[in-house]
């Protein structure tokens, strides 16, 4: 049918692709168009975007992307988002704000569960509550407790933006793309400029969502196997409500520069005296075409994969060998714009070497236009791109989810949704011009970036100061604000801040709550999936195989046991894997190892894997080597497995050194955005020996470790040299070695003898066992960073105070993160995020928060956890909610490679599905008894607990009033 539902067919393709039906309506009363993609993918895909370009850098779009999720007309409770998180079988629910769009979307594998989220986020898009208090409560408010109190700004935007602003990476890519842009939305910061923020008025954030959230300036996105006339219908419900609207929501192009820019900032840094704080940053960013522009976006993509999208990249290669600094950095290529641009630098140099840098960068660029690119280069690139396109892995996320943003960067431009989905015409007419001995790349790279006026370079020094200075300037403009208040507005100040406070105490009513759609038990499968497993030893090895339609690509994995390094190895080992496929082989050194991986497989890599077996508690570490390759190169993935396995040339001193600065550089500025993996780590690893392991291996301990050796290698390499040769001699072998195998009944046969012969060539090594007694930290922690906000956290070993596993542990703490502490974390406390996370086969329990303003408030928080459960009253239907959501966590959406690693894991901890089953059942039947009795045991972790904290707001000050140890890290 040509229209439905008052939608217009404006076209129609199949979308080979991705095995697709793609429609594109148009709703005749408003101009909304709508792409519906029809196809076999269980796990359905809404979404609803708008083009909600700022004109400032207040942070409008970002502060009412989070509050219209705060309530709506049909579901008037204070938190829908949350409702939904605590009780949905939801496979994606979250939302984005972009420099020029907003989108929200939602997945569900159940189609009942799809429509109810579907639902909810039309009503919040488009009716939402958004009253001043929601405002303030999700943006900024001013916050003064008692008159004699200071003025303080809180909200959540606002704390999340400060921790945004402490991360040196996220600044350096923010200006990059800002001084490319300085005439238009995309030199302005959609997140929103902390210091900005408190600009925005709500008269200003309400005008914002009447002006850009209208169905005429909307993109409406399905995907998956629902029925297309339900989804349809179930907008129609929605959009008819509206006329057509004229909504100037334009996104202009960029002038172009007559003459390059260049910029000069600062980021907070630790003290001069501190000898790890950060060093300068530099990237050279140049703008490219419009993005709608299938070929050269391809291209570009292309081009980006050969200049630095391996260690064996050429200009990643003369980056990192030039000693000028330690990692590459830069966003690389950007195509999710209207315009795309290309950013690359390096991290860790002297800020007087920048001109350097720059002139390295031109050099290298000039000699690949004047001498060629080497075809290995190409056709390894050209193989990568179109393994990612082919394969269509979107890792976590849903695969609709990654369409979708594929189909925006087109279509909220008005251009072609499918024209960057369909890339068989344009990968061919590329691969044509190649076969024809066209200069595509080293074209590009004369036209677009050597001969490229619009081009800016930005330098990012250290500054020592920069973090008092910021904390100086704020205290300041809020004591003159105080000053110029008369009493009334203070009193109109604590008043307001004890009615936006009592507002988020107060419940919603029972009616309000019964408004959310919801799923009952009897809606919920009681048997677990389980995934498809054979195995057959060869040669004492077992192999996993797993048949599953993986669309013609073979994943293949080999774990090695770690068990026989002693402990002062296991740092080493994450470097080891690098190794792997970074420093070459006997005949093959790193470049042409790179290019030959590139060229016939999907990727390889070697990571470490550290857990803890269910019941025996005993720590399990596995070096995994995974690869993939499509089938009609399988031979090649498993010659090139058996090449790195057998034949590293680990003696390559200055290739190890740059791999141990790039992963120190990596860590460091891992440490502000990710700061409460970081505590959660330390915690984790003060109890549990695999805990331990994995703070060795990645933590501030791992930290600790890297920069040591980074002045290790060069005073005693031979030493260095020898731990790595330790390491293979000891965990490549054949010996407690795994394979896994995993793809369709045709990639298995192929696979078969390529395996067989694997094992064969594997090293006949004696079994070694290490008896593994680390000291655990047994004292509260602090570590110091120059950060606008902290990561604070609490864990405890439950299984040492007493408490046995059942399944409903599931259900509590997955209610317990979305309520107790939701509400006093992040809704009163204004903390970005907060969790409760506990794990089944060790019992330990962390509690943690995420770019938050408080400190003390949030350990009593968590400390308030026991006294919540053993008083909580829930409904029979907010029981229910709760179950359903630990059961939507279990069955959380795999795609079929993590399919295969999840089956192969689950053996090796003894996970049984017996095992599996029994936690379904335990969560199926929880009961309100479960909750209190388990006030006990939180009631135990909060008395005999162990602290961690990191950041810079008031952490010296606490730790010396606590007693805690102190360690500046940053």
């Amino acid at each position: 049918m040509t229209e439905q539902f008052g939608f217009e067919l404006v076209d129609e393709q199949r979308v080979e692709e991705l095995a697709t039906t793609a429609r594109l309506w148009k709703h005749s009363k408003t101009g909304a168009q709508v792409l519906s993609m029809n196809n076999a993918d269980e796990n359905k895909v809404f979404g609803v975007s708008f083009r909600t370009p700022p004109s400032d850098s207040t942070g409008v779009a970002h502060i009412l992307e989070h509050s219209v999720l705060c309530g709506s007309e049909k579901f008037p409770v204070k938190e829908p988002f949350v409702e939904l998180l605590k009780g949905s079988l939801q496979t994606f629910l979250n939302a984005f704000t972009y420099p020029d769009k907003t989108c929200y979307p939602v997945a569900s594998t159940n189609v009942q569960d799809f429509y109810n989220l579907i639902d909810v986020y039309l009503d919040a898009t488009f009716f939402p509550l958004i009253n001043e208090q929601i405002f303030q409560q999700e943006g900024w408010h001013y916050n003064v407790e008692k008159k004699e109190d200071p003025l303080t700004y809180r909200g959540v935007v606002y704390n999340e933006m400060r921790g945004v602003y402490s991360s040196p990476d996220s600044v350096l890519y923010e200006r990059s793309q800002q001084s490319l842009f300085p005439d238009m939305t995309y030199g302005l910061d959609s997140g929103g400029n902390p210091d900005v923020i408190p600009e925005l008025t709500y008269e200003q954030f309400k005008n914002f969502h009447e002006t850009y959230y209208h169905p005429s300036n909307g993109r409406f996105f399905f995907w998956g196997d629902d029925d297309e006339a339900k989804r349809l219908e179930k907008l129609a419900g929605t959009l008819d409500r509206f006329s057509a609207l004229e909504v100037d929501s334009h996104v202009p192009l960029q002038e172009e520069f007559e003459r390059p820019v260049a910029l000069l900032e600062g980021y907070a840094a630790g003290p001069a005296t501190n000898e790890h704080q950060g060093r300068a940053m530099f990237t050279v960013n140049w703008l490219l075409p419009e993005t709608a522009e299938a070929e050269l976006n391809l291209a570009f993509q292309m081009l980006e994969q050969i200049l630095v999208g391996t260690p064996a990249s050429p200009l990643r290669k003369a980056l990192i060998e030039s000693g000028l600094g330690e990692d590459v950095t830069g966003t690389g290529l950007e195509n999710e714009l209207r315009q795309m641009y290309f950013s690359t630098g390096l991290s860790g140099i002297k800020s007087e070497n920048a001109d350097v840098v720059e002139a390295l960068i031109f050099d290298t660029l000039n000699d690949l236009v004047k001498n060629g690119i080497d075809k290995e280069y190409i056709e390894a690139a050209v193989n990568s791109i179109e393994f990612g396109l082919r394969e269509n892995n979107s890792g976590r996320f849903p695969v609709g989810l990654s369409v979708m943003v594929r189909s925006l960067t087109t279509w909220l431009y008005d251009a072609d949704p499918l024209a960057l989905i369909s890339f068989e015409e344009p990968l061919g007419f590329i691969k044509e011009r190649l076969a024809n001995g066209d200069r595509l790349f080293e074209d590009l790279i004369s036209a677009f970036l050597v001969g490229n006026n619009h081009r800016t370079t930005v330098l990012l020094v250290p500054d020592e100061d920069l973090q008092e200075v910021r904390t100086k300037r704020v205290d300041e403009k809020l004591a003159k604000i105080r000053e110029e208040m008369s009493e009334a507005d203070v009193e109109s100040i604590v008043e307001n801040t004890a009615l936006l406070r009592k507002m988020q105490q107060t419940p919603d009513s029972d009616e309000a709550v019964a408004s959310i759609p919801r799923l009952t038990l009897s809606d919920i499968p009681t048997e677990n999936k389980t995934i498809p497993q054979q195995s057959a030893e060869h040669s004492g090895v077992t192999v996993y195989t797993h048949d599953l339609d993986t669309n013609g690509v073979v994943y293949a994995s080999a774990a090695f046991d770690v068990a026989g390094l002693d402990a002062s190895l296991l740092p080493y080992v994450p470097l080891f894997g690098r190794c792997l496929t970074e420093v070459g082989t006997d005949k093959l050194n790193f470049v042409e190892l790179g290019m030959r991986i590139a060229a016939k497989t999907g990727g390889i890599s070697a990571d470490l894997m550290t857990a803890t077996t269910i019941g025996e508690q005993s720590p399990l570490a596995k070096l995994v080597v995974h690869g993939k390759s499509t089938e009609d190169k399988v031979a090649d993935l498993f010659d090139l497995l058996q090449t790195i396995v057998l034949d590293t040339d680990l003696d390559n001193m200055e290739r190890f050194r740059s791999i141990v600065l790039e992963e120190k550089a990596r860590v460091e500025q891992g440490v502000v955005p990710s700061g409460h993996m970081i505590v959660m780590s330390h915690l984790r690893g003060c109890f549990d020996v695999a805990g331990w392991i994995s703070e060795q291996t990645g933590g501030v301990s791992y930290l600790a470790f890297l920069r040591s050796l980074a002045d290790k290698i060069s005073t005693d390499w031979n030493a260095v040299l020898a731990d790595l040769e330790q390491i293979r001699a000891t965990v490549l072998k054949k010996a407690d070695a795994l394979i896994s195998i995993t793809a369709e009944a045709s990639g298995l046969t192929a696979a078969d003898s390529l395996v067989k012969g694997f094992i064969a060539a594997l090293p006949e090594r004696a079994v070694e066992s290490a008896l593994w007694k680390p000291e655990f930290v047994t004292s509260n922690e602090a570590f110091l960073i120059p950060a606008q906000v902290n990561y604070v956290g609490k864990g405890a070993d439950l299984y040492a105070l007493g408490y046995k596993y059942h399944g409903s542990a599931n259900v509590i703490f997955k209610h317990l993160r979305m309520g107790w502490l939701w509400d006093q974390v992040r809704v009163q406390g204004g903390a970005y995020g907060a969790f409760a996370a506990f794990d089944r086969s060790t019992g330990v329990l962390a509690q943690v928060s995420y770019r938050d303003p408080n400190l003390e408030n949030t350990l009593k928080a968590f400390d308030g956890s026991a006294a919540y459960l053993a008083n909580v009253d829930l409904s029979k239907a907010e029981l229910e909610k709760a179950i359903i959501g630990a059961i939507g966590d279990l069955d959380t959406h795999m795609l079929p490679d993590a399919k295969g690693s999840a089956a192969v894991t689950r053996k090796m901890l003894g996970d049984t599905d017996e095992i599996r089953q029994q936690m379904r059942d335990e969560i199926l039947s929880t009961t309100l008894d479960h909750f209190h009795s388990f006030a006990d045991v939180l009631h135990a972790a909060a008395e005999n607990g162990r602290i961690c904290v990191l950041g810079g707001n008031g952490v010296r000050e606490a730790a010396e009033v606590n007693g805690w140890n102190l360690s500046e890290i940053l």
